[in-house]
């Protein structure tokens, strides 16, 4: 092992103890299911390995490589949903998602999607309309009814 390959190595494993669990919290945010959460995660630290040398912003990008991840999730979940499937063993909540979790995980994926990666990670609509590749239009209509369904659940 040369030293350039040693400090590639040694740049994805410090970039996974200090973005692993920020972005397994942001998957389950989004999907809901932990499991999901941390197979997103480890696919897209698997992805990212054979060109981390390349990656110039390592927590964007793995940002994006989850949420697309996730998108493709629920893309599938979506494609499967009309088929019967036995029920998933209830989730326990981390302490920190409060009863608004049961109404944020009734939203549509776009929708959640949206909420999430607004109010979690903080990120402007345009923002969020790049990450999720998606017209800017579209996501502030998301919001805007996301927000309308989780104001009539919460009232």
């Amino acid at each position: 092992m040369t030293s350039g390959e040693r400090s590639t190595a040694v740049g994805l494993e410090e970039a996974y103890l200090a973005h692993r669990r920020d972005l397994v919290r942001l998957a389950y945010l989004m999907c809901g299911s932990r499991d999901l959460s941390e197979d997103v995660v480890q696919s897209a630290f698997t992805s990212a390995h054979e060109r981390w040398d390349q990656i110039e912003n390592p927590r964007a990008h793995l940002r994006r490589s989850v949420v697309n991840l996730v998108k493709d999730s629920q893309r599938r979940r979506y494609r499967w949903s009309a088929r019967p499937v036995p029920p998933e063993p209830q989730v326990v909540l981390p302490a920190e998602v409060d009863e608004t979790w049961t109404v944020v995980s009734q939203l549509s994926g776009p929708q959640r999607s949206v909420v999430v990666l607004h109010y979690y990670e903080d990120l402007s609509l345009a923002e969020i309309a790049d990450l999720l590749d998606r017209p800017a239009a579209t996501v502030r209509s998301d919001h805007r009814r996301a927000l309308d369904k989780l104001r009539k659940a919460l009232a």
